[in-house]
């Protein structure tokens, strides 16, 4: 027997609708969400299926959560869906329960039967990989957070540090403030004193560096009273614990994901891609995958990654705003991509000029640009074939020409 799941997820629980034709609810109910409930509603189904657990189709709103982890060891059908399409389906009163969604839900999987898709088994090392890239992505902003406040810190007791260092996230100068937080103690230093702990540090030209930092540090200067300043003292010294920290684990990460990509079947594809070095080509396996059937076409990876705009049109208005809608990873990848590619392809830096001199500003113009090189991406993924610039000149070419 074929039979449809409507299923609403939440952290505590689940409400699970179960039909077994359109409209005919077989069973509802809620689930409580720990493993002997979940293993009892698969016990269920399989009977109500007579067996035969491809039959059982469960429509649910996500794709990421570890309930769907453990569907995906069931072998029922699922089917991963947007929450957004619910909320389209909803009646006009705009009433709302965790029922009442599981139940569109579940007459979506009789409805959408043709642009519903089943989520396909992942190799893990994939997944291994989109996860950690997803996770650097997360300590790169967290540690430009952190630089941020301790500059802002810094700002308002100790200033002269930022005269000392260009980038205060440079270990060097985490090591200084770890060692010297309290502007008295770095006043009390020695140019022989700074030489050799520069030394230590194999910082370039120590003698000549310690010699500047000497004389800076000893420049009269603004002081803070003393009560702010001690707390000032230990609000630093834990944002650098904080930052040596993170960055120990970033560097960890990375080299793991660099290790990954490497060894991943597609490594010399997205390797090709000019400047995209271990990290961006990573990031570019993540976005894509291995399943070649995962995107009907170019404008559907377009339209994930956000880069082609939506348009509005409504009466005499008309305009084209950005695309909200989107995974934002793989849009801040294909960012990223389109500004290194402009020192490494005259046609990409022709391409930003050109809509830089329409009137586009700097962020648009990238955006325009990661829209061009996902449809040779695309292609590329497609054919299997490495990045060859004489090939996309001699399309565009043609294209301009018919």
């Amino acid at each position: 027997m074929e039979l449809v799941v409507g299923w609403d997820w939440a952290d505590t629980h689940h409400d699970v609708v179960v039909e077994d034709r359109p409209g005919h609810r077989l069973w509802a109910g809620t689930v409580a969400h720990t493993r002997e409930a979940l293993e009892l509603l698969e016990g269920r189904l399989v009977t109500w299926a007579q067996g035969v657990r491809a039959d059982v189709r469960v429509i649910i709103e996500t794709s990421q959560a570890l309930v769907v982890d453990w569907l995906s060891t069931t072998g029922f059908t699922v089917y991963p869906v947007n929450p957004k399409v619910a909320d389209a389906r909803r009646k006009p009163s705009g009433a709302k329960t965790d029922r009442l969604d599981a139940a569109i839900l579940a007459r979506l999987g009789w409805q959408d039967t043709d642009t519903l898709r089943p989520l396909r088994p992942a190799d893990e090392t994939w997944v291994e990989l989109r996860q950690l890239t997803r996770v650097d992505a997360a300590l790169t902003a967290e540690h430009t957070r952190l630089v941020n406040e301790l500059t802002a810190v810094l700002k308002s007791y100790y200033p002269v540090v930022l005269d000392l260092f260009d980038d205060l996230s440079r270990p060097t100068a985490l090591a200084f403030l770890a060692q010297w937080a309290d502007p008295r103690d770095s006043r009390a230093l020695s140019v022989s004193q700074l030489t050799r702990w520069l030394r230590q540090q194999r910082y370039p030209h120590a003698e000549v560096a310690a010699a500047q930092m000497h004389a800076r540090l000893q420049a009269p200067a603004l002081e803070a009273t003393p009560g702010k300043a001690r707390a000032q003292i230990r609000w630093v010294r834990a944002l650098v614990a904080q930052l040596q920290a993170l960055e120990a684990h970033r560097r960890e990460i990375r080299e793991q994901i660099a290790e990954l990509f490497t060894a991943h079947a597609d490594h010399d594809l997205w390797a090709s891609v000019p400047g995209a070095g271990p990290l961006l080509g990573a990031r570019l396996v993540a976005a894509f995958g291995a399943d070649r059937d995962r995107f009907a076409s170019a404008e559907a990876v377009q339209a994930l990654a956000g880069t082609s705009p939506v348009a509005y049109q409504s009466g005499k208005l008309r305009r084209v705003h950005l695309r909200r809608a989107c995974d934002k990873h793989f849009r801040q990848t294909m960012h990223q991509l389109a500004f290194a590619s402009l020192t490494r392809c005259a046609w990409a830096r022709a391409c930003y000029d050109a809509y830089r001199a329409r009137g586009h500003g700097h962020h648009a113009a990238l955006r325009a640009l990661a829209n061009v090189w996902l449809r040779i991406l695309f292609r590329m993924w497609q054919d299997r074939a490495p990045y060859d610039e004489a090939r996309f000149i001699a399309a565009r070419a043609r294209h301009r020409a018919a």
